[in-house]
């Protein structure tokens, strides 16, 4: 095994004073001139002032990321919201074309040329990408994108349900899915439903003005629609749309029979004519709800008994932020719904925020964030803040495999052995219903933006349409129409990282693939696991693959091959 220290320690500063914080455009401005200035005489010099340049980086996305963490983790607090709007409002759109100009400075240097190759190639051709995009009156516009953006968390994170006289956050509420009452059942999720319905025009026009604004972005920068200039700034140099239509197309051929094989053994073992939204998380009567933790202090001490198992690496990460106060785990009122891994490139250990509520996918959640909390540790060393900046595919290969890996050690969290296979038979069947989700949110993105002059009206029109397509048909939704219009709301991705989530459906081909491996040789998988995720953005997508013994493919016989193992693994625990 390739052995790794947790023991992380933040970047030293050579170039910026060690009390220096980012409060104003007008203390940090001085050291972005300082380099734009500066005169390079050799290599030698080159990669020095680089390091100046990683270290001004890494100082100010720490600053903005611990605005976005303060904003999401208490959105009832308006001087989080306003610190939150003030960087991207008065100090954000100042960095972009200081860091136009250092672009340029780098791409035009002579000792670029002499950098190397296989370590800078990544970085020296995103920098040439920016290069490209950069437009100055879309400074303007990207600075209103990210307030608008938050502002969805803002809005769902209010949403709150009244279950038996007690409040309750909709991601609190949703433990009630596994009520062995079914009346009770399609109570609460209609109650659900309801409440996002009553924010269903405020999101609407929020979605409307984001679309417009991004169309507007993609045209001043020359492209004909958002979702080209998008695939572009991803730096998406590995694939196409052509790619992701093709990857909806094998999900519906190899996948969705599956899921609906999966529903229809659901609804034989609930003994029930028709299987309804409000059913699939149910056991059948007698048989409690899987119970992994009840405190959010429960569900990190069972992870770092988990991770270390696996690696005691892996525990030492979590047990590291645990100690540096990097959780936020429990779902709460007044707290912006959703889970995330925020990476913090100056002290490097990232933080992990999320709402769990005592259930089975709260375990899923906990150990994809921390999987890319190892990956936060792995490349804490790499030389430059750009280096840490990887492929967003890796990052989820990162996360899903770490849901694969760990399933070994879930007897932490079921001590029954019933239990610890109903939890990993959940895995399973979720990474098989899950991807014809991913399908639909990702063909409705490309929709959207190929049409952004589309009406409300239409939105729905096609977003039902899509959702029928790419929805098992053993699942019935008949009565449920004006639910199905408004489902995509529910999806954060769309509002806040749009075109960010194939990644999920790619990164799950990878975690299936490593998972292959470790059925086979643990001890090679997760080393090729860490080898891959250590290089951070130092090598191209398919490379990465390759280094992890995965293959990168969105063909048809390959994503049948892969689904098929799983189905496999599944039926053996059945």
């Amino acid at each position: 095994m390739i052995h790794f220290s947790a023991d992380i320690k933040p970047l030293k500063r050579t170039f910026l004073p060690e009390d220096l914080s980012v409060t104003s455009w007008e203390n940090i401005e001085p050291f972005f001139k300082e380099l734009l200035e500066r005169k390079i005489n050799s290599k030698e010099e080159f990669e020095s002032w680089l390091k100046d340049l990683s270290e001004l980086e890494a100082v100010v996305t720490e600053d903005a990321c611990r605005r976005q963490i303060n904003a999401t983790c208490d959105i009832t607090n308006k001087e989080f919201e306003e610190a939150f709007n003030y960087f991207y409002t008065e100090i954000q759109p100042k960095i972009q074309p200081y860091a136009f100009e250092l672009n340029k400075k780098i791409a035009a240097s002579p000792f670029a040329r002499e950098l190397d190759k296989e370590k800078y190639f990544t970085y020296l051709r995103a920098i040439r990408n920016s290069i490209e995009l950069y437009r100055e009156e879309n400074v303007p516009i990207k600075s209103e994108l990210a307030v608008l953006q938050q502002k969805y968390g803002a809005t769902t994170g209010k949403m709150t349900i009244s279950v038996r006289d007690q409040e309750y956050t909709l991601q609190q509420a949703s433990k009630f899915f596994e009520n062995p009452d079914r009346g009770f059942r399609e109570e609460v999720y209609r109650k659900i439903q309801d409440r996002r319905l009553q924010d269903k025009d405020t999101l609407n026009d929020l979605f409307t003005k984001l679309i417009q604004k991004r169309t507007q972005e993609a045209k001043n920068a020359g492209f004909q629609n958002y979702r080209d200039y998008k695939f572009k700034e991803l730096n998406r140099f590995d694939y196409t749309k052509e790619d992701c239509f093709d990857f909806h197309d094998s999900i519906k051929n190899h996948v969705l029979p599956l899921a609906n094989e999966l529903y229809r053994l659901k609804k034989k073992k609930l003994n029930l004519p028709e299987l309804r939204p409000w059913d699939t998380e149910v056991e059948p009567e007698g048989v409690k709800p899987l119970h992994p933790f009840d405190t959010g202090n429960e569900l990190v001490e069972k992870a770092i008994t988990c991770f270390s198992k696996l690696d005691p690496f892996f525990g030492d990460c979590l047990k590291v932020m645990k100690k540096m106060g990097n959780l936020d785990l429990e779902s709460r009122p007044g707290k912006a719904p959703g889970g995330y891994n925020m990476p913090l490139p100056e002290t490097g250990a990232p933080f992990i925020f999320m709402n769990a509520a005592g259930q089975m996918h709260d375990v899923t959640t906990m150990v994809h964030e921390g999987g890319h909390a190892v990956q936060s540790f792995l490349t804490h060393k790499l030389e430059l803040t750009a280096f840490k900046d990887y492929p967003m595919e890796i990052a989820e290969v990162a996360s899903m495999s770490m849901e694969l890996f760990s399933m070994e050690f879930w007897n932490v969290f079921f001590e029954n052995e019933e239990d610890l296979k109903r939890a990993k038979i959940h895995q399973l069947e979720r990474v098989i219903t899950l991807f014809p989700w991913i399908a639909l949110i990702d063909k409705f993105q490309h929709w959207i933006y190929e049409n952004p002059e589309h009406t409300v009206a239409q939105r729905e029109e096609t977003w039902v349409k899509l959702f029928h397509e790419f929805t098992p048909s053993e699942l019935d939704y008949s009565g449920l129409e004006k639910y199905v219009a408004n489902a995509w709301q529910k999806q954060l991705h769309l509002f806040e990282v749009p075109f960010y989530y194939i990644e999920y459906g790619i990164a799950q081909l990878g975690a299936i693939g490593l998972w292959m491996q470790f059925r086979k040789n643990k001890f090679k998988a997760l080393n090729n696991y860490i080898k891959a995720l250590k290089l951070g953005g130092t090598r191209t997508l398919p490379e990465l693959y390759s280094e992890a013994g995965i293959e990168f493919s969105f063909s048809d016989t390959h994503i049948k091959t892969l689904m098929d193992f799983v189905h496999e693994e599944l039926k053996k625990l059945m």
